[in-house]
């Protein structure tokens, strides 16, 4: 009988079957080299085991303290370790919610860029609802449309500072020659248009006190919608309105005082409390509440277009039975004065800026802001007629 082989035989003297010269040792070593890696020990055990290796010199009751301090530090770790954990959570959860509210922003602002690229045909469609239906506007009076008018100017107030005004002083050419468009060019082409077309008297008047008035605040917005300078637009609507103050009065004075009484005095100050008051309002409120503006200026261009659809409203029904009966002339006359008044503005300018300046002036020449001249004419003008050529000329600008 042959006895078992024993473990020194099997680790020493013992050749590895079909392997000759590797020992059974070598062989388990290199499957061991293949095997599951033991399971991490953790932090606590790890320290545990460093402090009972270098413990041999120690007193037993060291030992089990450093031991307990290693306990308790793991502790501690694991508890900062779950404050972090709960903080890192919040802050995600924070940061979540941050970018919802972002998102809805953005859905926000491009709801109310479609809605105001779309002014146009909000103008339109008041202006139809008007002539059919007058009675709809009929709650819209001249308390309310001086109200409303000055609503806007506060609108434009309150995107405005006073160092942009010294932005004319880096492009005074530029404005220069806006305002001699605005009140130039476009009541020389008013005068010879009545003139020609044979407007009589009272309607004259009203195309004249048309474009004797300051820029549209809808020119900024078509300004945009054309791709043209939109920073040099707001500049000449802003410098035209400011300058309405005193050029309102002195054109309609020169222009108007031979055909129709113009009281001067009455125009000025219905300028200053319609313009002037509220852009200076609206400049204040910015300087001392910069974070109430940054709220609301994103629906100022909402209120904009919502207030000019009711200016449009109820200048078109106060006046829709005579618009209806003053016939093609009228009609033609202040189409003439808008289309016209802006390819003077391209043609003008063609030579010396390029395109995009080019249609930000056929804008500004073209666009006036008739619900002004529709105000002073009811304020200031006996005749009904006068202000009829401002209600034709919302429609068609």
């Amino acid at each position: 009988t042959t006895a078992a082989p024993s473990s020194s035989m099997l680790l020493v003297g013992h050749r590895s079957a079909g392997v000759p010269g590797r020992s059974v040792a070598t062989t388990s070593r290199r499957r061991s080299t293949f095997a599951a890696p033991p399971p991490p020990k953790s932090t606590t055990t790890l320290r545990a085991t460093a402090v009972l290796s270098s413990s041999s010199s120690f007193p037993p009751s060291a030992v089990a303290s450093r031991i307990g301090r290693a306990f308790a530090f793991d502790a501690s770790s694991s508890v900062a370790a779950r404050k972090l954990s709960s903080s890192l959570s919040s802050s995600s959860a924070a940061v979540a919610s941050e970018g919802d509210a972002s998102a809805g922003d953005n859905r926000f602002r491009r709801a109310a860029s479609t809605f105001c690229n779309l002014f146009p045909l909000w103008t339109v469609l008041t202006a139809l609802v008007a002539l059919s239906r007058p009675s709809v506007f009929d709650a819209v009076d001249t308390k309310y449309f001086t109200g409303l008018i000055g609503l806007l100017m506060l609108c434009m107030g309150i995107t405005l500072k006073p160092s942009d005004f010294g932005r004319v002083l880096q492009r005074p050419g530029a404005v220069l020659l806006a305002f001699v468009g605005c009140y130039g060019v476009l009541p020389a082409l008013a005068l010879t248009l009545a003139k020609v077309l044979g407007l009589g008297p009272s309607l004259g008047a009203g195309l004249v006190l048309v474009s004797c008035i300051n820029g549209a605040q809808a020119s900024n917005l078509c300004t945009y919608i054309g791709q043209g300078d939109l920073a040099l637009s707001v500049l000449m609507t802003t410098m035209t309105t400011v300058g309405a103050i005193v050029m309102t009065p002195l054109a309609a004075k020169v222009l108007l005082g031979a055909v129709v009484p113009v009281n001067t005095a009455a125009v000025s100050m219905s300028t200053v409390q319609v313009v002037l008051g509220p852009i200076l309002l609206g400049m204040s409120v910015n300087a001392k509440f910069p974070n109430f503006v940054d709220a609301v200026k994103p629906y100022s261009p909402i209120v904009g277009v919502l207030v000019t659809c009711l200016l449009v409203g109820s200048a078109v029904a106060g006046c829709s039975a005579p618009i209806l009966a003053a016939g093609l002339k009228l009609q033609l006359a202040a189409f003439l004065l808008h289309a016209l008044g802006g390819l003077a503005g391209y043609v003008f300018t063609k030579p010396f800026y390029g395109e995009d300046v080019c249609r930000t002036f056929a804008i500004e020449f073209a666009m006036k802001s008739s619900a002004f001249g529709y105000l002073l004419a009811s304020l200031h003008f006996s005749d009904f007629a006068v202000r009829v050529p401002s209600a034709v000329s919302i429609v068609w600008m």
